[in-house]
């Protein structure tokens, strides 16, 4: 598995892998609002995505995880590895990398309800309850190094 930075060339790439996952995992858990606000204000905001500095985790060069991050890498705005390779240490091993290039001793996220126990898993803590914004509902947390 090779861990390489994504250029604006390769956001389809991206946007289909996030599609796909958020789709099968997180959908099931947000309302009709909350399905159409992650679109519209991510993956389908031009703006949002050119702001990001993405990650990508490459099987036999086919893109199988991503992480993109925000504010100098201190904000984890996306998080998603394709379900077929979930528990193979593919996100622990994008998460570590946005860890090397962090500018900060704190890392945050908006944790989707699905994602919690893997955010648990790699060390972050609640900072607040669940909330729910235009239907997205998560639940703040921060990762101290």
């Amino acid at each position: 598995m090779e861990i390489l930075p994504i250029n604006n060339q390769n956001l389809n790439d991206v946007i289909n892998l996030v599609t796909h996952v958020f789709m099968k995992f997180e959908a099931p858990d947000y309302s009709e609002e909350g399905v159409k606000a992650f679109f519209d204000t991510a993956l389908n905001n031009q703006e949002f995505m050119s702001q990001l500095a993405i990650w990508g985790a490459y099987i036999d060069k086919e893109l199988v995880g991503i992480i993109a991050t925000r504010n100098k890498g201190n904000h984890i705005a996306l998080f998603f590895v394709d379900g077929k390779h979930h528990g193979q240490g593919i996100g622990r091993r994008l998460f570590e990398t946005v860890l090397r290039n962090s500018s900060s001793h704190e890392v945050t996220v908006n944790s989707s309800p699905y994602a919690k126990e893997v955010y648990h898993c790699l060390g972050f803590e609640d900072t607040d309850v669940e909330q729910v914004v235009t239907g997205i509902r998560f639940i703040p947390m921060i990762y101290t190094k």
